[in-house]
């Protein structure tokens, strides 16, 4: 990204902005009718013998007739039917069970993963997926995940706080779009489509357990409309309440003294509940101008769990003061209050062939932390009691945005079809609050006892901060078909942000059908994202289990780790840098074939290559002799924590893969049909270039590296499966429809952080979903199970599994819950 410039002289891209919205203004008087889609779109022609297979697309595009199959970039389109046809009630877990690029791990008992889970698309990290809702950008979250898992160091959206009730359909495009979106659209974006008119409802109510006889969920949900003005309008109300009780996948500690006590940590899925309520609505004020809104309220409730401490009835207590609070030791929880709120709000119409919308989005998440259940070692010391719950702090995170969009068709005369033509701007602010939580919980004292509340310590005064940047952002697009059958798009977007200065990325798309059944397609584009403001300028201190040979030149155990900003002064004396904008180059290259009605298939190759690349560095010990004596000669002592981390722009990664998706449509003489839908993807990620580890960790000594083993061979490149297969059936006959999904994971791989040998190799597996439907009138009743061969993946190794209580790893893609039984009553109308 080039240093600021400044603000005085225009763009061209918003010179060029401001001149159309002067010509939209003298032409108001126009009164075609307004466009109802989520998006302004204006129809382009498409090649003359292409099949219009599949629903329309808005994605990526701005003319109005792209579908699915005749789209220029690889787009998949998932039902709300599809959405439906699991267990699940996690809007994220039900994508990445229909699109195989898509990896949701499972995150068990890991602070905030476990409160947000992170999701992947084409093997890159959650904040390189643009989340959109109606195409307009949704806000992140404010937890920002520090821990060595899939996701680590990203400040993602959580798909879940959307309410499935409200769903219509979802555009995921595998392709870079930061030419067309702005930041964060490095892999792809997801866009969900929102149900929209008067007409139509359901109610519906599910509930199951797995068949290990826990981990009980239900859910209440209900859609529905009604007309507003007569015809003129409608607003839609999507309402869902669930409760999703705990797993425990926890063995028992298997060292003497130990075994007798049982399974006491606990390992698998949270307790959590979940209310979501969206609202959606249209009113044509009058028949050229048409207002829009949709707004969302949300609430989580959640308590992950921390690592049991062990109390005086054990070989090693963890502590010799816990015996004046938890003298059988005691297993921290963590209780989390997520608030979400978001409001769009706009106008849109259509004056003399110019499309136009203007909207303005706020977006937040604001988070309360407890730990409960635990207790501060340092007030124990020095004040001889500590109380036993502690509030942690609160986080914040908004975005407000403004965008005004433009698009018109218009004929150029050397050329044969009519020219796409959109432009427009966007203003954004985002921000990100910290405050403090009570003194207790982040009290260290100085008598060198370790302090802060145990399981997840407090945010400090050291830590509260209130930051904000802005950004200011132009963008045009081309859309044409050159021939009858070559499409072309051609994109640019220049951003202008308060803390970075100022970037430019495009894009090149084509499409070239052969005949009506065949197509190439391929595209170009560069791409960036800015850092987060968490990314940048968050803090705080966790307990984490470092096993044997670890990066603080300890013996294995838990101890605390403080995730610290690059302009921190212990980081930066132990060599951090400021963070720069990542950068991307994305390359897709595929082919389209729908030789009949009946049968779809498409192939698409990738490369995405990410510069600068963010990421949280490895733990850097703060405990050895060598670096406590530098830390102090540099006027810093009594530290709380053992080691220490902070983001970095670690260097460059390469994604290649391919996808591949088909569909056959059966029609058998007795009335039944069976779809068959298969799809595919490998992908292969690998870290290309490392910064070179800082010379004053190089001082130190060898275990001192700003990025080890496990974070260059895994965290940023391999850790996800490369392959994933999902196939479908569905077949339906009168009444009943029965649906079953084999799903193959490939194999993953956890990295040692200093050696191979520390390495392990977890096999593939295949799991089989199946669901039975039958419908009476209105009513639809479904029993079904997810796994229901009750698969588990590999158990990790004795020397990494915490002597027994992990038994399985955490990045497994599917979790380790076994199988999943469940039934669903919905009434529609």
């Amino acid at each position: 990204m080039n240093k600021r410039s400044g603000r005085i002289t225009p763009t061209l891209l918003t010179a060029a902005v401001l001149l159309a919205l002067t010509h939209t203004a003298a032409a108001q008087n126009a009164s075609p009718q307004a466009s109802s889609d989520a998006m302004a779109t204006t129809p382009t022609a498409t090649p003359a013998k292409a099949k219009n297979l599949g629903p329309v697309v808005v994605t990526g595009t701005r003319a109005g007739n792209r579908t699915e199959s005749s789209s220029l970039t690889p787009i998949d389109v998932i039902s709300a039917d599809v959405l439906k046809q699991t267990g699940t009630i996690d809007l994220t877990q039900a994508l990445a069970r229909a699109i195989p690029s898509l990896n949701f791990p499972f995150a068990p008992a890991s602070d905030t993963f476990a409160f947000q889970r992170p999701f992947q698309l084409r093997g890159l990290s959650p904040d390189q997926v643009l989340v959109l809702v109606n195409g307009k950008r949704w806000h992140s979250g404010a937890l920002l995940l520090s821990l060595g898992q899939i996701g680590q160091g990203s400040q993602g959206i959580d798909l879940n706080t959307i309410p499935m009730s409200a769903i219509d359909h979802v555009e995921v495009l595998r392709d870079g779009a930061s030419a067309q979106y702005g930041s964060d659209a490095l892999a792809g974006v997801i866009n969900i489509i929102l149900k929209k008119g008067a007409e139509g409802g359901d109610v519906q109510a599910t509930g199951g357990q797995y068949s290990a006889g826990d981990g009980r969920q239900w859910q209440g949900s209900a859609n529905f409309g009604f007309p507003l003005g007569g015809d003129k309008g409608w607003m839609r109300f999507a309402m869902e309440k669930s409760n999703q009780s705990p797993t425990n996948r926890a063995g028992v500690d298997r060292r003497p003294g130990f075994t007798q006590l049982g399974a006491k940590f606990q390992f698998g899925a949270v307790s959590f509940k979940n209310q979501n309520l969206l609202l959606n609505t249209q009113y044509d004020i009058t028949p050229g101008v048409q207002f829009y809104a949709f707004g969302h309220y949300g609430r989580r409730v959640g308590e992950p769990r921390g690592f049991f401490r062990y109390g005086t009835n054990t070989p090693s207590p963890n502590n010799a003061l816990i015996g004046l609070v938890y003298p059988d030791g005691f297993l921290p929880k963590e209780h989390g209050v997520s608030i979400d709120r978001s409001l769009v709000a706009g106008l849109r119409g259509v004056a003399n062939g110019w499309h136009w919308d203007v909207s303005a989005n706020y977006g937040g998440n604001r988070v309360f932390y407890s730990t409960l259940n635990t207790t501060n070692y340092a007030l124990l010391n020095d004040f001889g009691s500590s109380p036993t719950g502690f509030h942690d702090g609160t986080l914040t995170a908004t975005q407000q945005t403004f965008d005004i969009d433009i698009s018109k068709e218009m004929h150029v005369g050397w050329l044969p079809n009519p020219v796409t033509v959109s432009f427009g701007t966007q203003w954004l602010r985002q921000a990100y609050n910290v405050e403090a939580g009570e003194p207790g919980s982040y009290y260290v004292g100085t008598s060198g006892v370790r302090g802060g509340a145990q399981g997840f310590a407090g945010w400090g005064p050291q830590d509260a901060m209130s930051v904000a940047r802005k950004d200011l952002a132009e963008y045009v697009q081309l859309e044409t078909n050159l021939t009858d059958k070559l499409g072309v798009s051609l994109a640019a977007r220049h951003e202008d942000y308060s803390d970075f200065g100022t970037t430019t990325s495009g894009a090149l798309s084509a499409r070239f059908d052969f005949t009506d059944t065949f197509a190439l397609r391929g595209s170009a584009s560069t791409g960036f994202r800015a850092p987060t403001l968490g990314q940048q300028h968050y803090s705080e201190t966790t307990s984490a289990s470092f096993g044997a040979g670890n990066s603080l030149g300890l013996p294995p155990g838990i101890y605390l780790r403080g995730l610290v900003p690059v302009g921190n002064p212990i980081a930066m004396l132990l060599g951090s840098e400021p963070l720069k904008p990542e950068k991307s180059r994305n390359y897709t290259f595929g082919m389209v074939w729908n030789p009949t009605d009946a049968l779809s298939l498409s192939i698409d190759a990738y490369q995405i290559s990410v510069s600068d690349r963010i990421a949280l560095s490895s733990s850097i010990s703060t405990s050895t002799p060598a670096v406590k004596a530098y830390l102090a000669a540099n006027g810093v002592s009594n530290l709380q924590y053992s080691g220490v981390a902070y983001f970095t722009n670690a260097g460059d990664v390469r994604s290649q893969g391919v996808d591949w998706v088909s569909s056959y449509r059966s029609d058998f003489s007795n009335g039944g049909t069976l779809m068959t839908t298969l799809s595919a993807t490998y992908n292969k990620n690998k870290v290309t270039g490392v910064r070179p580890n800082p010379a004053v960790l190089d001082s130190l000594g060898a275990i001192f590296l700003r990025l080890n083993r496990s974070a260059t061979k895994g965290l940023l490149a391999d850790t996800a499966p490369r392959s994933k297969v999902i196939l479908t059936e569905t077949y339906n006959l009168g009444r009943w429809g029965v649906t079953g999904t084999a799903t193959r994971y490939g194999r993953i791989t956890s990295y040692g952080s200093t050696s191979y040998l520390d390495d392990q190799v977890y096999p593939h597996k295949w799991l089989i979903d199946l669901a039975v439907s039958y419908s009476l009138d209105q009513w639809t009743f479904t029993v079904g199970s997810d796994n229901v061969l009750n698969t588990y993946p590999e158990k990790t190794r004795q020397d990494s599994d915490q002597n027994g209580a992990f038994p399985y790893s955490s990045s497994s893609p599917f979790g380790f819950q076994g199988a999943f039984v469940y039934g669903k009553v919905q009434y529609h109308w």
